[in-house]
């Protein structure tokens, strides 16, 4: 209104452009020639300065992610062509190589610290020993002791009341039967008042894997599976090989702390690397494998020992088979999952190709479309989770610390029973024999591993654990009740019943128990490596495995004290295991089921009834509506995406 009340007024307002953004006709002659008479360079800098600036890169994208990329075991796993890729199978070999080095590893302290016999020099070796019951002199004391046939050595003996006569010798003879001619004992002269140095070495081996796994666990969670087992293996040669060249017991303690500490990250990341690679069907059997694996290095052990004939070499030969997992720096590739579940699709992709190529799979084949979904997520940032956030969750938490519970119990007992078969109160070995004790420990362990592989295929995981339990349970009552009814009757005159009735039956409940509570401790690490999710995977295995180190680390305790204690040490694990029994109703059934992928999924990972229930039945369960309601989780999308309203958290359907 302005401007046209300027034009009705004959004033000079300039005219407005036209509609198509041209001139008015007085002003397009004029406009062209200032533009002719402009000078180049003003008219440069005009175009660029009116060039728009570079629009800035699109934001990551925010919310869940594709459910289709954290289905790992139904998505991307076929996709690699499963275990039957031939890639896919060599990386699981190669998880079961290096169980062979390990255990040789746990069972050197058998042979490096075994305790021997000892006489002064200038006797006639006779009648001043102090090792085997069945040599004339008083005082004796068992040359050695063989409780722990699981994942570690056994433990030493704590020698009876010494003799004074052979503790002030200044120069004394040794004979070790573990096929040694010299070990650390004999070195040094752990004997007498040096011997509580023995068992700070067995300290120090163990403390060493606790730590170990606590600490090693949150590291593989955090910068992934490969480097923790790349670095473990660099340090343990260092470390290792410096304990053949100790120059004193103090060094020695040291160093093995060392050894167990990168040891622990060692058996670690192997088992949640080759529970990461596994479909649901396979890994039980294939961890069992490595077991096997495992237990072969225990019973190759003595002769190793025998062809050595030295401790340092025996250190030595035991250490530098390791040296060839440095070549798993080249041939291993990091944990695919773990890259799923913390969503480092860019590395993901380059590995998926990489797979792929390896076993022979075309991508092109993809039908459920994993590759296009995962171009889609490539600039997502990374989510890295800590095992303290399991703090946060209803009931992941409370299945983490039952299973450490179960470990810690079955680890411990474990102790009790073999002190009960070897003989607490006087100081003696099974057979008096160093090579029959370690195989019949040994063999023990290996009918063990034996019998969880069917118990557990037709029971599953939940109903093994238990069975095993209630086993361990009762032959620990009975031990300490039945026994000790026995032994008053034996007492009477007319009873019929000896001592030898009462030790028949000792023995024959401990070997019940060791054997029972061994299938525990293992059952419960397997366990938890299956229902804790992949981004805390780690820290979940570090700390089950490290319950498991405090439950051996009562046997050394145990032995340092000289067996100060042992009953009550007993009925507290006879305790536990009747507390455990009750907590395992309570764990979810993982038994061909998928990992769960993140925190969602393994707080939602429900149990199921012991026993199926009959047609017709009101299942216990809730379906995942009602269950999303009842549990009050904010995060309900993880739970919803691609199932059905009416199934079951674990899959079962709702009548």
């Amino acid at each position: 209104m302005a401007i046209d009340r300027r034009q009705e007024e004959g004033g000079e307002g300039r005219q407005l452009p036209e509609e198509n953004g041209s001139l008015p006709p007085g002003e397009a002659v004029p406009a062209a020639a200032a533009a002719t008479a402009a000078p180049p360079a003003g008219d440069l800098a005009a175009e660029i300065q009116s060039l728009p600036p570079p629009p800035p890169p699109p934001p990551p994208p925010t919310g869940s992610c594709s459910p289709l990329l954290l289905d790992y075991d139904g998505s991307v796993l076929p996709l690699l062509g499963g275990l039957g890729g031939g890639h896919q199978r060599t990386l699981v070999l190669l998880t079961w190589i290096p169980a062979l080095f390990i255990g040789f590893s746990q069972f050197s302290d058998s042979f490096l610290l075994d305790q021997p016999t000892y006489w002064c020099k200038g006797t006639d070796g006779r009648g001043n020993w102090t090792g085997h019951p069945h040599l004339p002199a008083s005082g004796l004391s068992a040359s050695h002791n063989y409780s722990r046939g699981m994942l570690a050595a056994p433990e030493l003996p704590t020698p009876a009341a010494k003799n004074t006569s052979q503790c002030q010798c200044s120069e004394r003879h040794y004979l070790i039967t573990a096929g040694l001619e010299q070990n650390v004992v004999s070195k040094w002269d752990l004997v007498c008042d040096s011997a509580w140095k023995v068992h700070i070495a067995k300290f120090s081996l163990l403390v060493g894997l606790i730590f170990g796994y606590l600490i090693t666990g949150c590291i593989a969670d955090w910068v992934g599976r490969r480097p923790v087992l790349l670095f473990s293996v660099l340090f343990i040669l260092i470390f290792g090989l410096s304990v053949a060249l100790s120059v004193n017991v103090t060094m020695f303690s040291t160093l093995r702390f060392f050894e167990g500490f990168c040891l622990a990250g060692i058996i670690l990341s192997l088992y949640a690397l080759r529970i990461e690679l596994c479909p649901p069907g396979h890994r039980f059997m294939i961890t069992m494998v490595a077991s096997f694996v495992a237990m072969a290095g225990q019973f190759l052990m003595p002769g190793l020992a025998a062809l050595c004939r030295d401790w340092q070499i025996l250190q030595a030969v035991i250490i530098c088979p390791f040296l060839l997992m440095l070549l798993y720096w080249f041939i291993f590739p990091e944990s695919l999952r773990w890259l799923m579940a913390t969503q480092q699709f860019e590395a993901a992709k380059k590995l998926i190709l990489h797979l792929t190529h390896k076993n022979r799979t075309n991508t092109e084949c993809d039908i459920k479309g994993v590759m296009p979904e995962l171009e889609k997520e490539l600039s997502r940032r990374p989510k890295k989770v800590c095992i303290i956030k399991v703090v946060e969750t209803r009931k992941l938490w409370k299945n983490i610390v039952v299973l450490c519970i179960n470990s810690l119990t079955g680890y411990g007992i474990h102790h009790c029973f073999a002190k009960s078969m070897m003989g607490h109160e006087v100081q003696q070995s099974l057979t008096d024999n160093f090579y029959a004790d370690y195989y019949t420990m040994a063999g023990i362990t290996l009918a063990s591993c034996l019998a969880m592989c069917p118990v557990v295929g037709f029971l599953g995981r939940r109903g093994g654990l238990l069975l095993f339990m209630i086993l361990t349970a009762l032959a620990s009552l009975l031990q300490l009740g039945l026994l000790n009814l026995i032994g008053k009757y034996s007492q009477l005159p007319d009873s019929g019943m000896s001592d030898s009735v009462k030790d028949k039956f000792s023995t024959a409940f401990s070997i019940v128990g060791m054997f029972s509570s061994h299938a525990v401790g293992s059952l419960s690490v397997f366990f938890c490596a299956e229902i804790t999710p992949t981004v805390i995977r780690g820290g979940g295995l570090g700390l089950v495995q490290a319950s498991a180190g405090f439950g051996m680390l009562t046997a050394p305790i145990m032995e340092l004290h000289n067996q100060k204690g042992y009953f009550l040490h007993h009925v507290i694990f006879a305790c536990c295991t009747l507390i455990c029994i009750i907590c395992i109703l309570l764990l979810p059934e993982s038994k061909n089921q998928n990992l769960p992928e993140n925190i969602p999924d393994g707080e939602h990972y429900t149990r199921q009834p012991l026993l199926p229930h009959k047609k017709g039945e009101q299942p216990l369960l809730l379906t995942n509506s009602e269950l999303k309601h009842y549990s009050g989780l904010h995060d309900s999308a993880a739970v919803s995406d691609g199932v059905a309203e009416n199934v079951t958290a674990n899959g079962m359907k709702a009548m």
